[in-house]
Order: C-alpha cells, then sequence, then structure tokens
C-alpha cells in the first residue's frame, strides 16, 4: 500500500496539521524559532518515525521466533558533534531490550533494528520529486 500524508499551514506561525489515514497531528517550532510549541518539531517527527518503526520490527521479529522480549525503549537523537562532514547527519540509537533473552537473541535483534523499512529508507539514497500544484 502507498503511504501518503498530507500537511496544511494556515493561521498560528509554524504549526502545521498533519493527515494520514484520518488520523491527524501537529507540529510545529518551539517559542525560541517562532512558533507556539504545539506539537513535536519536524526533526523530532523524523527521529520518532525511526524509533516507532524499530521498536514494532523487534516486537515482530520476536513474536514470530517465539523469545520472550517484554519491551523495548528506544532514545533517539541527533549528534551534530559527530558529523564527519557538512553533508552527513549522524543520529544515535540508543535501544533497551527487556526480557529473558539470551545473548544470541539479544545480537540478532540488534541485527533485526537496522532492517526496519524507516532505517533501509534513511540510510540509502533518497531521491524527492517536488513539484508545484
Amino acid at each position: 500500500m502507498d503511504q501518503e500524508v498530507s500537511v496544511s499551514i494556515a493561521g498560528t506561525p509554524y504549526q502545521v496539521s498533519i493527515d494520514t489515514r484520518g488520523h491527524r497531528w501537529l507540529a510545529d517550532e518551539p517559542v525560541t524559532a517562532g512558533g507556539e510549541d504545539t506539537g513535536p518539531q519536524p526533526g523530532e517527527l523524523l527521529l520518532s518515525s525511526l524509533g516507532a518503526c524499530t521498536a514494532i520490527t523487534l516486537k515482530m521479529y520476536a513474536a514470530r521466533k517465539k523469545w520472550p522480549l517484554e519491551g523495548v525503549n528506544i532514545t533517539l537523537r541527533y549528534n551534530k558533534a559527530a558529523k564527519p562532514d557538512p553533508d552527513t547527519t549522524v543520529i544515535e540509537s540508543n535501544i533497551e531490550l527487556t526480557g529473558d533473552l539470551d545473548e544470541t537473541q539479544r545480537a540478532r535483534l540488534m541485527e533485526i533494528a537496522l532492517s526496519c523499512p524507516v532505517h533501509k529508507t534513511l540510510t540509502h539514497p533518497i531521491r524527492i520529486d517536488t513539484k508545484a500544484s
């Protein structure tokens, strides 16, 4: 299924309304950047997409294998200090797995974390075709 998201901006300075499949939420800039801080910043939404996809992928894999993965906690952040060059973005992802998993299962889950669809999208070339309508 093709995924589609609609984004619109109107009255509030930098607040955008995001809509997909009947789900609606807001994004905004913090007050210090001229927004009203009514929702996450766009970069935070990107990190949350990666985190959500990774957590879901891990839970699905563990369920298929019938492994005792009870929970996944992921903290993500941009690391501007670690940028090797101006064209590279560094995202740090710290994954905490809870459950009675052995070391082999934990190691395999960490490998699987790199195969979530959003991770694959962000680590491969992306082409964005933008047009006016």
